[in-house]
């Protein structure tokens, strides 16, 4: 039986051995998932754990995934697989405290220097409005770094109107057929992040391009750019926190309006 003719006797007939099946079809896209998460993520964390939470992921888009439906199924799976992961991650609260909190102050102070500036603030600006040094800041993104999971997952998952989250950079079709009114603010949170991406400084809309769109790991950019793994992780976190601050400001101008 091939793949195609599994999934419609499946969603027929309800058989467990042949979502066993379809299981094990689709195995690989878990430790896909799971090893692109882990590599931003401290050492003591797991990958086999991973894999653990993103199977459940995988179980549940196999049980809720409608063949009939013009979207491929790993594009699908890929982003549940992606949100179980990161829901159990957020669970555990592992990000320290400290982390989180500096993360926020220099999303703040993006926000503000852009707002003042009307530009895309320099390190040194950034830093000297957080009253550090710049080399105290680079070392702040280089930590912050370390305890990110899936930005981009993160930043654009939507849950506001009691769905599953779904992951705006890979621009998926709702498959639950959510109301038309969230469907717009989708589109329009889509349109927001491609113009704030647009609006990056070149190296780090490079490093988001690379990283999200072509899927090359930090180490391959690294030598695309010629500079060093850790320096690509500054840039990544860096343009992370642009795009969270621009956004975080569109959407406080959209409820004002």
């Amino acid at each position: 039986m091939d793949t195609q003719a599994l999934w419609h006797e499946f969603k027929r007939t309800g058989d467990r051995s042949l979502r066993d099946r379809l299981i094990l079809t689709y195995a690989p896209l878990v430790k896909y998932v799971a090893g692109r998460l882990g590599s931003g993520l401290p050492a003591h964390v797991e990958e086999g754990d991973l894999v653990s939470y993103g199977l459940l992921g995988l179980i549940g888009a196999i049980e809720r995934f409608d063949p009939d439906r013009d979207i491929k199924f790993e594009t699908y799976a890929i982003a549940r697989i992606k949100g179980s992961i990161i829901d159990e991650l957020r669970s555990m609260d592992w990000v320290p405290r400290s982390v989180r909190a500096r993360a926020r102050d220099i999303e703040r102070a993006i926000a503000q220097l852009e707002a003042k500036l009307t530009r895309a603030p320099s390190d040194e600006e950034i830093a000297n409005a957080l009253g550090i040094t710049e080399e105290e800041f680079q070392d702040s993104l280089l930590e912050i770094s370390r305890t990110s999971i899936a930005a981009l997952d993160e930043l654009w998952a939507s849950s506001s109107h009691g769905g599953d989250p779904v992951a705006l950079i890979d621009t998926i079709e709702d498959p639950l057929a959510a109301e038309p009114q969230s469907a717009m603010a989708h589109t329009e949170l889509r349109e927001a992040l491609g113009e704030a991406i647009a609006r990056l400084p070149e190296r780090e809309k490079l490093v988001v391009t690379l990283y999200y769109y072509e899927e090359l790991t930090l180490r391959e950019i690294g030598e695309v750019l010629g500079v060093t793994e850790s320096r690509v992780s500054q840039l990544h976190t860096k343009a992370i926190l642009r795009l969270k601050a621009r956004l975080s400001a569109t959407l406080i101008r959209a409820t004002q309006d």
